[in-house]
């Protein structure tokens, strides 16, 4: 009989234990926090604490082109609800995961161990980082990327919409360039428009709160 969702959180409550493997991701991650001004992770590599305390966040990955232990993982969108209790680098962070319904068996368990950690990599650390996974499903994951705005939709449960801060050349977004940041080098300052989350017990709104855009290049080998 196949696990209920709840029985499969609490599988994944364990301490997970890499297991490097082959694999790639490149796309754009776009996410909007309940910060008040452009998030202090970015420049603090998570730790100094979000303006609230807390971190309360969505985050929207378009694969553009991937793969895991030679699956396709190309055109596939995922959508993560991340709760984290203080500052970044600290851990404890409880996440969900909302993987494409178009996504193969073997691309959906490789998103998982992917976003867990488990694959190592560029990912790798989010096995010390996330202590709880609360949810895992496949879902129909809508991102649109048109111009300066990003959206995303999973059902009722994630409606987010973000926009770029236009910047003195007003050609160009303000970004933040060359930095450490665990999603990529160059991050674009972004605020969010209509953005809701409601699932999980969670019901966050982020309407002109922090938002950011970055593209990915994330990979892993197996040793």
């Amino acid at each position: 009989m196949p696990e209920t969702k709840a029985e499969q959180a609490a599988g994944r409550r364990v301490r997970r234990v890499s297991a490097p493997a082959n694999w790639a991701i490149r796309g754009e991650l776009f996410l909007n926090c309940n910060c008040t001004v452009f998030c202090p992770c970015v420049v603090s590599l998570g730790k100094h604490p979000p303006t609230e305390g807390y971190c309360q966040t969505w985050m929207a990955i378009a694969i553009d082109e991937g793969h895991f232990e030679g699956e396709s993982l190309s055109g596939l969108n995922v959508a993560l609800l991340v709760d984290i209790p203080g500052r970044m680098s600290e851990g404890n962070w409880k996440v969900a995961v909302y993987v494409d319904e178009g996504a193969s068996d073997a691309a959906y368990e490789g998103l998982l161990k992917i976003l867990s950690g488990e694959a190592g990599g560029t990912t790798g650390l989010f096995t010390l980082l996330v202590s709880e996974i609360i949810g895992a499903e496949r879902e129909k994951v809508v991102i649109r990327r048109e111009g300066r705005r990003r959206s995303v939709e999973v059902g009722r449960k994630i409606r987010g919409e973000i926009e770029m801060l236009p910047g003195a050349d007003p050609e160009r977004p303000v970004t933040m360039t060359n930095t450490q940041y665990w999603m990529g080098p160059d991050v674009i300052a972004a605020r969010g428009l209509k953005s809701r989350v409601r699932d999980y017990g969670r019901v966050w709104d982020f309407d002109g709160k922090s938002a950011e855009i970055c593209a990915i290049d994330w990979s892993g080998t197996r040793k």
